[in-house]
């Protein structure tokens, strides 16, 4: 071995060891007696890193080997206990804040091309005018190919006030170039809000995070929404994946009194138990309120639904929620990384704690298990209904979407709704009102045509279940005796793209229409376009429009 590689090794113990002597008070009160075991570990450890890293035959590129091994050991304990390099403190910063320095828009990849997706609303790609589908060429003189999204992302961020300079490719125009100026964008908590039905009064807002200003924003909107008249309100928290526990405290407290309790938190160290209660007087504790959510709500969303739910304050409208009953911290850590750390459970204003599944224990497979349904638990509400732990949220009332066509996943993944919408785009330059927008028979017939001679494929649940069949008959050998009938059936089964874009037309409209209307009213177009047909919103307004939510929520419904 040479002096140089002898010498890293040493410093390498050095500074590891230095590391485990500095922070040995710490252990030694947070792991008790297992000090001990932490030692020994910790020194095979060091060795272990320190014998690969001069011995392994290929360069093992130490940082990035560190890291494989530290996400392996945390992905053993839960999904959420996670470890944040430096290089990965700008998506903290954006998941805990909603903000970043850049010019607003999502990009990926096509193919060879990374093009813009979506610009946000009111940041500078769309105030310049970039649209979804242009090929971003060049970035501050670099070019693009051969990059990818993460790369061309870092390329565009940048501190708020710099300079950036971009040129794009729109279909059949020459290269545009852009000199714009990063802004810091901040992603809006509420992207939309609005009346969603006049005659009853209905107004409606969508909460898509929960970052540091969740609450304001969900304030000011209501404020807005009874300005404009609005006496019922409809608080959307679908597919919102949680965020900041104190921010969820505060959306309950604007609909709920002063001093009523929301969440409690306990965890390994009892000194860390918390209840939070709200603090403040409530916006409007008497607007009758639903709260619609489904499978993909998940933590905060949780205590929001859960615990308006438990005071009997809203009725909670959808489908039964994900079941995140976890609290996360983050703990700083050397070299500007950070730890982000499971450390209790929460509980919501019944007792009960949602949380779905077990990470402390697994099946053969290693994954998770669900909590046993001998040991769910029934809690009451305030006014004594029923309401259950273990298992997310059940919602009072529920709406079950039909299950999407798999035709439409097929035209998904092979991206033809967004190409159709691009080329809409260049030669449609208007198309009115997003709420107003239909796909015409004209429009529909042009899109059939797009996709008639383009290659997406999708498999039905009858056609997984064939293949099944299939492999079964086989390893019992009587595929040969079965052969033909199995061939028949495959036939049978088999999906015609050509009828299916028929039969299923009304699912590839609504597909269709939200991408197009994206293209010229962005996000908030999107929304509005959307809400005419969506289940959930007009199972909301009917409770309104019935007082179906009253017997609801004082437990007299039959």
């Amino acid at each position: 071995m040479n002096m140089s590689k002898l010498r890293s090794v040493k410093m390498w113990r050095n500074l590891l060891f230095a590391g485990v002597i500095a922070g040995g008070g710490a252990i030694t009160i947070a792991a008790g007696d297992n000090f001990f075991e932490i030692s020994k570990n910790l020194e095979i450890f060091t060795d272990l890193y320190k014998e690969l890293n001069v011995y392994y035959v290929d360069d093992t590129q130490p940082g990035q080997l560190m890291k494989t091994g530290i996400d392996a050991m945390l992905a053993s304990l839960d999904p959420y206990t996670q470890y944040i390099p430096e290089s990965d403190m700008e998506d903290y910063r954006f998941m805990t804040t909603g903000q970043y320095g850049g010019i607003g828009a999502l990009i990926k990849r096509k193919g060879d091309k990374v093009v813009v997706s979506e610009p946000y609303e009111n940041f500078p790609a769309m105030k310049a005018g970039i649209w979804a589908g242009d090929e971003i060429v060049e970035v501050d003189g670099r070019k693009i190919g051969g990059m990818n999204t993460d790369e061309v992302s870092k390329l565009l961020k940048g501190q708020s006030g710099t300079s950036v300079s971009v040129i794009t490719k729109r279909a059949g125009a020459e290269p545009t170039h852009y000199d714009l100026t990063r802004e810091e964008i901040k992603i809006p908590d509420v992207p939309y809000k609005g009346i969603i039905d006049v005659t009853n009064h209905v107004g409606y807002l969508r909460l898509t995070s929960f970052t540091q200003t969740a609450s304001q924003e969900v304030r000011n909107a209501l404020k807005e929404l009874k300005e404009q008249g609005a006496t019922y309100m409809v608080v959307d928290l679908r597919g919102n994946g949680g965020g900041l526990l104190r921010e969820a405290v505060n959306i309950v407290n604007l609909f709920v009194a002063r001093n009523e309790p929301v969440v409690e938190t306990k965890g390994r160290i009892a000194e860390w138990d918390k209840t939070y209660k709200t603090l403040s007087e409530p916006f409007d504790d008497e607007i009758p309120l639903v709260v619609l959510v489904d499978g993909q709500s998940a933590s905060a969303s949780e205590i929001v639904s859960g615990a308006l739910q438990d005071l009997d304050r809203a009725v909670i409208l959808g489908e039964r929620t994900y079941g995140k009953g976890l609290v996360q911290q983050t703990k700083d850590l050397l070299y500007n990384s950070k730890l982000k750390v499971t450390v209790a459970k929460y509980y919501i204003p019944s007792g009960r704690c949602i949380q779905k599944l077990d990470y402390a224990h697994r099946d053969s497979s290693g994954k998770a298990v669900e909590m046993e349904e001998k040991s769910i638990a029934e809690f009451k509400t305030r006014n004594g209904r029923p309401v259950f732990d273990g298992r997310g949220i059940l919602p009072d009332v529920e709406v079950v979407e039909p299950e999407l066509a798999k035709v439409v996943g097929g035209l998904y993944q092979e991206d033809l709704f967004f190409d159709f919408a691009t080329n809409f785009r260049l030669t449609h330059p208007e198309i009115g009102a997003a709420a107003d927008f239909v796909v015409t028979d004209e429009i529909y017939r042009a899109f059939v045509d797009f996709v008639k001679d383009k290659r997406f494929d999708y498999d039905t649940e009858s056609m997984a279940a064939l293949k099944d069949l299939e492999e079964k008959a086989k390893k019992e050998r009587y595929y040969e005796h079965a052969q033909a009938q199995i061939a028949a059936l495959r036939a049978a089964l088999a999906p015609d793209r050509t009828e299916e874009l028929v039969r299923f037309r009304t699912d590839i409209e609504e597909a269709l229409k939200n991408e197009i209307v994206a293209r010229y009213h962005f996000q908030t177009g999107r929304a509005q376009a959307a809400m005419g047909s969506d289940p959930y919103v007009k199972k909301a307004i009917e409770l309104f429009a019935t007082k179906g939510y009253a017997p609801i929520l004082a437990g007299t419904r039959k």
